[in-house]
C-alpha cells in the first residue's frame, strides 16, 4: 500500500503541512480535497519525491520515497504524476506524446497500447494532430493518457479534469476511472470537484488549517459533513440549530415553527435554489418553482 505517516513540510519558516497520516490499498483511489492553498500539490509532490519532507515518511510497498536530499532523478518508475502544466511535447504529435514512456522494441503492441489509450481519453480522431494545436482540454486528455500508458503502480493527479469541458468530462471521467480500477493502478487525486470524488474514490481527505480535517469513505462524510469546509465542498449548505443541512434536505411545508423569508430564485436545472434569511442567517432549500422575494415560508428540516 501507499503510506504516508506524519509528514509535515515546511517552506522557509512557514508550515504548510502538519502532521499528516493517510494510507491508500494498491488499487484504491484516495481523493485529496480542501480550499486553495491547503496543501494539496504539496502532498502530492512530497507523494512523488519532488520534494523533502520535513519530518515523516512515505513509502510504496514498504520502499521508501526518496526526495531531491537522496536521489539524483525526481520521481520512481513505478510513479506517474499529471500536473496542471501537462508538460507535453508540443511539436510532436498526440500518438507520440502517448507512447513516450513506451519501449519502440514491440512496435505492434505499441500501437495497440496506443490505440487503446486514444479510446480511453477519447481522441481517435486526433491521433496525428500536433500538440500544439489542441485545446487546454485537449492537451490534459493526452496528459491522462500518456501518464497510464505504462501501466504505472501509482497514479497521481493534479486537478486532472479541471481543462476539460463539460461535454466531455462526465464520458472521461467514466472512462478514465474504469481504466484505473480494470488495471488496478493506486491513485492519489487533488481535486476541487465533488463529482471527481463520490462516484470514484474508496477514500478522501479533507485538508484545512494545514491538516486533516476529516478522513474516511465519501459516502459516509457526504451525509454527515459536521464541518461546514465539509460541507461547503459537497454543495449548499445551511446551519440550523447548531445542525448542518444541505439545500435538498429542507422542506416547504404548508405549517411549521421554521419560517423564513425568501430573497432570490436560482433555476437550477431540475430544481430551483431558493437563499432565505431566517433570524439574521442566510439559509438554502430546493424547490420545484421560484418565489418572489420577500415571501414568507415554512419549512420541515430532513
Amino acid at each position: 500500500m501507499l503510506s504516508i505517516s506524519n509528514v509535515s513540510f515546511r517552506y522557509k519558516e512557514k508550515s504548510i503541512l502538519n502532521s499528516i497520516s493517510v494510507e491508500v490499498n494498491k488499487g484504491g483511489c484516495l481523493s485529496v480535497v480542501g480550499g486553495s492553498g491547503s496543501g494539496k500539490s504539496t502532498l502530492l509532490k512530497l507523494i512523488l519525491g519532488k520534494m523533502d519532507v520535513s519530518s515523516g515518511s512515505i513509502s510504496w510497498a514498504g520502499q521508501k520515497i526518496l526526495g531531491p536530499k537522496n536521489k539524483l532523478v525526481v520521481g520512481h518508475d513505478f510513479m506517474r504524476y499529471v500536473s496542471q502544466e501537462f508538460d507535453l511535447m508540443p511539436y510532436t504529435s498526440v500518438a507520440e506524446n502517448i507512447g513516450a514512456y513506451l519501449s519502440n522494441f514491440y512496435t505492434e503492441e505499441k500501437k495497440s497500447r496506443i490505440k487503446e489509450l486514444l479510446k480511453v481519453v477519447e481522441l481517435e480522431e486526433f491521433s496525428g494532430t500536433k500538440v500544439r494545436f489542441l485545446s487546454g482540454g485537449q492537451k490534459q486528455r493526452v496528459a491522462l493518457a500518456r501518464a497510464i500508458a505504462s501501466q504505472p503502480e501509482v497514479l497521481l493527479l493534479d486537478e486532472p479534469f479541471s481543462h476539460i469541458d463539460n461535454f466531455k468530462k462526465q464520458s472521461l471521467r467514466k472512462n478514465f476511472f474504469s481504466f484505473l480500477s480494470s488495471n488496478k493502478i493506486t491513485c492519489v487525486i487533488a481535486t476541487h470537484d465533488k463529482e471527481d470524488v463520490l462516484p470514484y474514490a474508496d477514500n478522501m481527505i479533507v485538508l484545512e488549517n494545514k491538516e486533516v480535517l476529516v478522513e474516511g469513505c465519501p459516502a459516509e462524510i457526504y451525509n454527515n459533513p459536521k464541518h461546514p469546509v465539509v460541507a461547503a465542498f459537497f454543495g449548499n449548505y445551511s446551519i440550523i440549530n447548531k445542525t448542518i443541512y444541505y439545500a435538498h434536505q429542507i422542506f416547504v411545508v404548508r405549517k411549521s415553527s421554521l419560517e423564513a423569508v425568501t430573497k432570490q430564485s436560482f433555476y437550477m436545472g431540475s430544481f430551483y435554489l431558493i437563499e432565505a434569511e431566517r433570524e439574521g442567517s442566510l439559509i438554502y432549500f430546493n424547490h420545484t418553482s421560484s418565489f418572489p422575494e420577500n415571501t414568507f415560508v415554512y419549512l420541515k428540516l430532513k
